[in-house]
């Protein structure tokens, strides 16, 4: 306790002292907050609605809507997205979690050179390779297909998942692969029995974050997907937005909708995001 004050009067210069956090928590919350808000009351409204995009609409228009859902192509988008996404979370995590236990678990010159080269491949901006790998793809005849884009989405992402995983895995008790290895455990059993039902936190975060980098990316499906049939959530809201006409109202109900998946993909893995991004961080 501070010397000569009273506990009320401790606890009132705590509160002067922090509003300034509060303050920047409640700018921070609404920097997140009014976008949504904004494609919400946008996407309720009327293509010749030119009112301020804050102000609610005062009747109820949920046309933007039933128009994309009737032509069927958001669900197509669903179907290439979920694709691509699920086919890059697959590999990052399949391939991130094997090579991680094999650097995190031998510790020689060699793995650390191996450590420190997927470190620096994290820092390579995806634009600056870009016309290296369009020429690669076309010539093994990968554009408008889903394998190149997985292929090329896993490449770029599995650098951070491997040192996530590497994290984790690191402070995990040697002891556990000691006795399993006394009861006759092969190295896959060990890792597959041992290690990997110990993954899971870890695993929750590299999906929701990869799952989240493949949904939004744009960069690569623009150049690889070129046929419409073929066009993630991302290429089908461009498709609002052309040199002879723009439908800001059209493209805030798709991105809603587009939104969607994610957020419940969030909300269902939270619990397990918060702890593998704290585990990974801290341990």
């Amino acid at each position: 306790m501070t010397k000569g004050k009273m506990p009320s009067e401790i606890v009132e210069d705590s509160k002067k002292s922090t509003w300034w956090s509060r303050i920047l928590s409640v700018i921070i919350v609404l920097s997140f907050v009014l976008p949504i808000y904004v494609l919400l009351s946008m996407s309720f409204k009327n293509s010749t609605d030119f009112t301020s995009r804050l102000s609610l609409p005062k009747y109820f228009y949920p046309d933007n809507y039933i128009t994309i859902l009737k032509s069927g192509i958001i669900f197509r988008a669903y179907a290439n997205t979920l694709i691509i996404a699920g086919g890059t979370i697959g590999v990052e995590v399949v391939f991130g979690c094997m090579a991680a236990y094999a650097l995190a678990r031998n510790q020689s010159r060699f793995n650390e050179i191996i450590r420190n080269f997927v470190l620096s491949v994290m820092i390579i901006p995806a634009l600056s390779v870009l016309v290296g790998v369009y020429s690669l793809i076309v010539a093994i005849h990968g554009i408008s297909t889903h394998w190149a884009l997985i292929a090329v989405s896993s490449a770029f992402g599995l650098p951070m998942s491997i040192y996530m995983f590497t994290n984790f895995i690191v402070n995990i008790p040697r002891a556990l692969d000691e006795a399993a290895t006394i009861d006759g455990a092969s190295t896959f059993q060990t890792f597959w029995y041992i290690i990997l039902p110990q993954l899971k936190p870890v695993t929750a975060t590299v999906v929701i974050l990869k799952g989240i980098s493949a949904w939004n990316d744009y960069l690569y499906p623009t150049y690889f997907l070129q046929k419409k049939e073929m066009y993630t959530v991302v290429l089908m809201i461009k498709q609002y937005f052309s040199a002879t006409n723009v439908d800001l109202h059209g493209a805030a109900a798709a991105a809603i909708l587009g939104m969607l998946p994610v957020i419940i993909l969030y909300l269902s893995l939270q619990k397990y995001f918060i702890q593998g991004t704290l585990d990974s961080a801290v341990k």
